[in-house]
Order: structure tokens, then sequence, then C-alpha cells
């Protein structure tokens, strides 16, 4: 993150920031009138656009299936807007906090105001929603923003800058496109806070760089997420809610499981019941709409190096190719696997996947199972399956992730009233619905001294009424 950077891009993302900084400083944040309607224009926006961005999606992906684009890029984010725009009035109100009594009756308050102008980096795996769903919360405090999305995706940026660049005025929200030197001179600018999705890696690059200027950063990143299969859940039906969020995206989501923990005596009938999982959800995978690529070759060839280095490393494979199909590299299409007995050595057991690979880890207690999982680096969610609450709630308070959801994957993730955000090396601070409005918002304490007040009682000089008074309070 410190190598030297072209001035002309430097100078490029400084004037754009400048222009924002001075609309912030002759026409103040976004007033509430223009919040509501910029967060209605870009739902409608992205509803208008709903095709255009699975038409973009699919090619910077090379396929990409049109229905989970509409599901998780467009959906969400409109999602996400239509409940800021409801809600975000009653998120900005003052809040009255007590005073202490010796301070009576004065008075206090928390005002909730804009930071004023932030950056936003987003990544290539789902470029609209976790571009977009942060400018939400952005946008419902007030703020001027500025938007660095992934070059992986080219021609879903370009999209994004033209839907944007439909609802705001660039000194109000602005998308600046460009690749790893652009995201680097980004990073580096002096925002009042900066937004990152991406990898771990990165987002430690991302941390140092902005630590330079003292820039707040809030982090989505990613990790080892587990699934938790216990003795007393269905075993079809954990196998069916793990493979759609293993497969959705092809694997390629921050949340996907990244391996599944199972008793010792179940995991032949896990590994089967994946199987047919697999084969009722995509019955073919080569030529299926639904089942979506890889996004490009460098991560195809990482997958494929994976998948050989537990193959080395003594691991047992189970390739799941139910229409016994023959698959075309040009294609970008993985079809899923199964990894059993795979050491801890193993890349698999180390490096998070982000695609169709699925470790699976045997155990022959729950706490054994939970001690595996604290151990690792805290991921970002949690699937543990089991109906016994008892159960559930132990798993819960021996290990750590930055979001949990019980007997599903993926869908904690959708929910605007719960805050999303990792832990530890999956990331800091969360976002969505309120969460995200008060993570771009300042909580400015403000106290209103009375005019008759006894704060001349702590004044000096000091004498026996301020000794009375301290034994009174030091009790």
């Amino acid at each position: 993150m410190h190598d030297a950077v072209p001035n002309p891009v430097r100078d490029r993302l400084q004037a754009c920031l400048n222009a924002q900084r001075a609309a912030l400083a002759e026409r103040g944040p976004l007033s509430p009138e223009r919040r509501a309607e910029c967060l209605d224009g870009l739902a409608n926006a992205l509803i208008r656009h709903a095709d255009d961005i699975a038409t973009a999606i699919a090619a910077d992906f090379g396929h990409r299936s049109v229905h989970e684009t509409k599901l998780a890029d467009v959906y969400s984010v409109v999602a996400a807007l239509r409940h800021a725009r409801k809600h975000f009035r009653t998120w900005m109100k003052p809040r009255r906090r007590p005073i202490e009594w010796m301070f009576q009756p004065g008075t206090g308050r928390i005002l909730y105001q804009p930071l004023g102008v932030v950056g936003l980096i987003g990544p290539w795996n789902y470029p609209v929603q976790l571009t977009l769903s942060p400018l939400a919360g952005a946008v419902a405090a007030g703020n001027r923003v500025m938007i660095k999305p992934s070059e992986i995706t080219p021609r879903t940026s370009a999209l994004l800058e033209q839907v944007v660049g439909e609802v705001f005025d660039p000194a109000e929200v602005a998308v600046v496109q460009g690749g790893p030197d652009v995201a680097k001179a980004f990073s580096r600018l002096t925002f009042d806070h900066l937004f990152f999705t991406g990898s771990t890696s990165v987002g430690r690059q991302v941390m140092q760089a902005a630590a330079d200027h003292l820039v707040p950063v809030t982090l989505e990143l990613g990790g080892k997420s587990p699934a938790l299969l216990m003795a007393d859940y269905p075993i079809e039906k954990a196998a069916e809610r793990i493979a759609v969020g293993k497969l959705f995206n092809a694997g390629q989501t921050c949340i996907a499981p990244d391996y599944v923990l199972v008793p010792r005596d179940r995991k032949e009938a896990f590994i089967a019941a994946f199987r047919d999982a697999v084969a009722r959800l995509y019955p073919t995978l080569a030529v299926n709409p639904d089942y979506t690529a890889i996004i490009n070759e460098r991560h195809y060839e990482r997958l494929h190096h994976l998948v050989a280095d537990a193959r080395s490393c003594g691991a047992c494979l189970h390739e799941i190719n139910p229409g016994h199909e023959t698959f075309d590299p040009a294609q970008g299409k993985i079809a899923p696997v199964i990894v059993t007995d795979a050491p801890d050595h193993a890349l698999v057991m180390s490096e998070e996947i982000f695609g169709p690979v699925l470790p699976v880890v045997v155990y022959d207690d729950v706490d054994e199972a939970c001690r595996f999982i604290a151990a690792r680096p805290h991921p970002l969610a949690l699937y543990p399956f089991s109906h016994d609450r008892k159960t559930i709630d132990r798993v819960l308070e021996r290990t750590r992730s930055g979001g949990v959801a019980v007997n599903d994957t993926l869908l904690h993730c959708v929910q605007e009233e719960l805050p999303f955000g990792g832990v530890g090396a999956s990331g800091m601070g969360a976002y969505h619905g309120e969460a995200g409005f008060r993570t771009f918002s300042h909580a400015r304490s403000v106290f209103h001294q009375a005019r008759l007040n006894g704060a001349g009682m702590t004044r000096p000089p000091y004498g026996s009424r301020m000794n009375r008074l301290l034994s009174m309070l030091l009790r």
C-alpha cells in the first residue's frame, strides 16, 4: 500500500474529494428531504436497471445466474434502501440522556450527525449489493460519499457509475473507477470514514493506509465460516440448506459455509445427503443457467490448486457431477467437491475457499467441535444446526463469529434489523439498517447547563465545603 502512485491518479481523486468537501462546507450535509429523495431514487433506478445489472454481472463473471443477481444484487439493496427510507428520521432524532444528580438541573442529549465525506471500496463477488448497501446507511446519515467499485467487474462498475449518476450530483455521491493504483490512492485519502469490503489480506493494507491520516475504518472481510451439524438435526434438511449456502454464486460469498463439522458416525450419511441435495438443486452444472461460473482464470486456478493440494496431503475427494458432464475450462465452472480427511496443514483447512469446495470435519462431541472452531481465527458467520436450544446456546457461548444463522445459512445477512459485520480477523464494525446509520454518524454529546446550578460548589478555592462534598460522594 506504500508504492508510489502516479500524480494524475492521486490528483484526480483529491479533486473529487475537494469538491465534496467544498459542497459540504457551502451547503452542509444532505438534508432529510434530500436523503429521502435519494434513497427512493436509487431504489427506483435499481429496479429500472435490474436487467442491465444482470447482464453486466453475467458478462463480468462469464456466467452468473440471473436469478441470483436479482435476488442478491438488486432486491437486497432495494430492501436496504427502502428500510433506511422508512426509518432514518427516527434514527436521527436526538436522544435525551439522564444527568447525575450533582449536575442537575442540567440536561443531556445525543445528536446523531453525519461524519462528512466517507469512502466506500466495493468487492467483485456481489458488486452491487456490497457497494450500495453501505451507501444506504451513509446517505441515510446525511454524508457525501466517494465510491471505488471493483476493477475485476468493469462492466458492472461502469453501470454503477451510470446508475448513481442518475440519482446523485457528483458533489453528493461520486463513483471513481480504476485498477489497483486507484484503489491504493483511494485508501490514502483523508476521508472522515473509510468502509472496505474484501479479503482479509487487502483489508490489512487498507487499514494501514488509512492509519496514516487517522481515518477510522469499517472492514467487512471474510474467513472460514463453519457449519456445525448436531446429532439431533435431520441430516437431509441440513445438507440441503448447507448446499444452498455453499453453492449460491458458486461459493463466491464471504459468508458461505467454508467447511462443515459433522458427528463422526454421520459423515457418510452427510456426504450422501449433500450429494443428493446438489442433484436436486442443480441436475446439471456445465450448461445450467442457475449455476454460476468462477469470476476469472486466477480464481479458477486457485480453486483447482486447493483441491490438488488436498489430494497431495492425503485427503479424499468426492466430486459431485449429477449430469456426468465434461467441463470446458473456458466456461469457468467447477463441479462441487467434498473433501474429507484433510489434515490441518492442507490449504483447504487454512485458507478461505471462496468456491464450491467443502471440507467435512468429524467430531466426537459438541465441546470438541466448539474447541475446533474457537482455536481458529474468528469467522464472519457460524451455522449451527440443532433443535435443542440448550445445545445452540452452548455453541454460541463457546465460539465467536461475526453473525449466526441457526438451522440455515446466509439468511442473517439479509435482515436489515440485524447488524452485519465481522469480529477479529473477519472484520470490524457493522452495518445494515440502524447499525449502518450509526456507523456513518457521529454521536455528539451535548450537555446544557441550567441557569441556576450547583457547579460553583466544585470550584476553587477548595476548603471545608469541598471536603464535606467529597466525603459524601466517596462513601
